[in-house]
């Protein structure tokens, strides 16, 4: 059997099902009820009751959008990519062009059209390829809803296998519609819903695509060439078949013409060009091409299906608009701050993380990689919200404050005479040999400190200049991890990943390590506690998402009737105000003061806090800076092996801190701190001696209170003084800075 033969033999056969399955219909329950303008429904009630609930939208879903704070677009996500447009946004000549090729009495049948189906048997077998659709627009629009909107294997299966069942459901079901939905609105929907090829599901889509123009102003060539598209869209693609896709578009304008919608001139003029396409761009789809934050973006479609229960698969076929908390401005700067350091792809990874006090709202995610791709400065895995490495001296803070809730104010002093301190209390590595009490006290917990520290130090000197010694006493003095652990977590540590000990193992094995930061932190969670100073207490969950609307544009709910996003998770006074004021103020000392390890940071006519860390042998550094409105946290390491990074958290994370808030802070206003609580910051000091009354004079200005940070300690790097090591029952080596 010849070719040509062969597809005569199929498309008959494929025709002949057709009207068999037309013929039950009229045989079975239909043919007792035919009116003049053809097949009607018996009882209206009786077949929409048999509607899925996918055919009785208005329109198919569109792509979802996932935009910033601002509404700028960060990407779309999306199965098909699709943008439904309504019947007012697609040009008339479209809609000739497809009703006559694909339907010719689209609007003179209800759904089922025996005639138009032994018509186009005949005129198919006649011409030996198929020229014209055997079911109607409605039938094809029951199809593909169906099929389109299969969540299963079994329910693809069901909308495409071939027997009599499924054409008399989709005849069924048309001829529901019909009674549900005028012909423009059938029609639109099917225009919204075909697939053109391309991966360009819908006309707009498909007017993008191949014309770079909107569904609106398509043209006549245009509108034929994609109507003649919808039955075959590989085999007459303009793209890679333009000749198959000329031939096929002039048998859409010979129909046009012998329907009286067109002219011959227009015909004939027409025909002779060759289809001229100006293909568009695809729209990005997923994180991967996110056009800002892709990392960022990765974290929010986490929090999505994680955090909100949202599935991937209606996140991407529900149309959705998703709006994140990304500041584009912030992302930019960040970016641009961590490659002036570190360029991309570079073994150590730089990660700039910011957030919103008193909201929880994340503002960006930086890294010197790539989203998602394969290449090797690649990375699939958001580095920003892994506990990855330690966070170094970051930790003493929790100390602090634990330290002043229990009691114990800003102005007790404690003495480490010869920059070494062997703990008391917890157990763990000694210093080396030849340091200090390497022999009494074999066995229990050393630390020292990089550098000459004064062999007295009050807690502000201390926090300012990052001591270890000091603060592994202080430890002592609160007998346990347990207050400092605690603190850490109402402050918005986490301790809840694979790579991390939790809490109750840190205060179980009171590893006398935690407060030089040994324990591996993310780098958000370490902006987040920060933030919480700079919140005046109040700790907020972190959140990238403030809203999920669904395709009409109204608040998407959960199954018991209630927003999937219901705003802030915030816990005020998380801390005592008092202590978040008090540690803010001292903070301000380790960026402004010369004594301070994060002075790389300080950024003119801003008050800004902050805290420096480094871990044992600077396998990680950090540095933490905030404000009354804005925290970000900065980490450096290798994630893949240890490395030395070769400086302290003063140099690369608080050079990367600065670069990337002084441009965004510089048309910005920021807040001062509010005061520190004097009893909290003068507890323990030692009540100055009284002094003679002076003779009434002229009204002078008081003088600032020392706070014990006036002297510069001689040290490796002047900018980041703080480095001990040590660790302390079975965690990993840790050291201040």
């Amino acid at each position: 059997m010849s070719e040509n033969a062969a597809l005569r033999t199929r498309t008959l056969a494929k025709l002949a099902a057709t009207i068999v399955v037309a013929g039950a219909l009229l045989a079975g329950f239909l043919f007792p009820w035919v009116g003049g303008g053809g097949l009607v429904a018996r009882n209206s009630a009786s077949l929409l009751d048999a509607l899925p609930v996918e055919l009785t939208d208005e329109t198919p879903a569109g792509n979802t959008a996932v935009l910033a704070a601002d509404g700028s677009l960060i990407t779309y996500l999306y199965e098909n990519n699709r943008t439904p447009v309504t019947p007012d946004q697609i040009s008339p000549i479209m809609k000739q062009a497809l009703v006559d090729i694909e339907d010719s009495r689209f609007y003179d049948h209800n759904g089922l059209d025996v005639q138009g189906t032994m018509r186009a048997l005949v005129t198919n077998v006649a011409a030996g390829s198929v020229q014209e659709g055997g079911s109607t627009l409605t039938q094809q629009l029951v199809k593909q809803t169906l099929l389109q909107t299969a969540t299963t294997p079994e329910d693809q299966q069901a909308a495409t296998e071939q027997n009599v069942g499924r054409k008399l459901r989709e005849a069924r079901l048309a001829m529901a519609l019909e009674e549900t939905y005028s012909k423009d609105e059938i029609l639109t929907r099917y225009l919204n819903i075909v697939y053109f090829g391309h991966g360009a599901y819908g006309i707009q889509a498909a007017a993008q695509k191949y014309f770079s123009v909107n569904a609106i102003d398509l043209t006549l060539p245009q509108a034929a060439m994609l109507a003649g598209l919808v039955q075959s869209p590989a085999n007459d693609d303009p793209i890679t078949n333009p000749e198959n896709a000329v031939a096929r578009r002039n048998q859409v304008l010979q129909r046009m013409f012998d329907l009286g919608h067109i002219t011959e001139p227009e015909l004939t003029e027409i025909s002779a060009q060759p289809v001229a396409v100006a293909e568009g761009a695809d729209p990005p789809n997923g994180c991967i091409d996110a056009t800002v934050g892709g990392f960022f973006c990765a974290y929010a479609v986490n929090h999505l299906t994680r955090e909100l229960g949202l599935s991937e698969i209606d996140i991407k076929r529900s149309g959705l608009t998703i709006q994140t908390t990304l500041r584009p401005e912030l992302q930019a700067h960040g970016d641009q701050a961590v490659l002036n350091t570190l360029a991309m792809g570079d073994e150590l990874a730089g990660m700039f993380t910011a957030i919103e006090p008193s909201t929880g709202h994340v503002l960006a995610m930086s890294t010197n990689r790539r989203y998602g791709c394969s290449d090797p400065d690649c990375e699939s895995v958001v580095l920003n919200d892994v506990a990855s490495k330690g966070a170094g001296s970051t930790y003493k803070v929790f100390t602090a404050a634990a330290a002043l809730e229990a009691g114990i104010g800003a102005g007790t002093t404690i003495s480490t005479p010869g920059n070494t301190y062997t703990s008391r209390v917890f157990r763990g590595p000694a210093c080396g040999e030849g340091d200090r009490n390497t022999t009494t006290a074999r066995g229990m917990y050393c630390v020292r400190n990089a550098g000459n520290y004064p062999d007295t130090l009050d807690m502000v000197g201390a926090l300012i200049r990052s001591s270890n010694t000091y603060f592994l006493a202080l430890e002592d003095r609160l007998g346990s991890v347990e207050g400092p652990v605690r603190m850490s977590e109402r402050m918005g540590l986490t301790y809840d990943q694979p790579t991390q000990n939790s809490a109750d193992e840190i205060v179980e094995g009171n590893f006398g390590s935690f407060t030089l930061g040994a324990e591996a932190t993310s780098p958000l969670d370490l902006a987040n506690a920060y933030a919480t100073l700079g919140a005046q207490g109040t700790k907020c969950d972190p959140i990238p998402v403030v809203a999920v609307l669904d395709r009409a544009g109204a608040p998407l709910l959960n199954d018991d009737g209630q927003p999937v996003v219901t705003g802030n998770a915030c816990t005020p006074e998380a801390i005592s105000p008092a202590i978040a004021n008090t540690l803010s103020q001292i903070l301000v000392g380790d960026v402004a003061t010369p004594a301070g390890t994060g002075t790389r940071a300080a950024i003119p006519g801003h008050e800004i806090a902050g805290k420096t860390g480094t871990s044992q042998g600077r396998d990680s550094v950090a540095f933490v800076g905030f404000m009354p409105e804005f925290a970000a946290s900065v980490m450096v390491f290798n994630p893949k092996e240890k490395q030395d990074v070769g400086g302290f958290g003063g140099n690369m994370p608080a050079t990367i801190w600065r670069d990337a808030m002084a441009p965004f802070l510089a048309d910005k206003p920021t807040s001062p701190f509010p005061a520190a609580d004097p009893g909290l910051l003068n507890a323990g000091r030692p009540a100055p001696a009284p002094t003679p009354a002076p003779a009434p004079t002229e009204t002078e200005p008081e003088a600032p209170a020392d706070d014990g940070a006036g002297q510069d300690p001689t040290t490796e790097d002047p900018a980041n003084p703080g480095n001990g090591n040590g660790n302390g029952n079975g965690g990993n080596p840790g050291e201040g800075g």
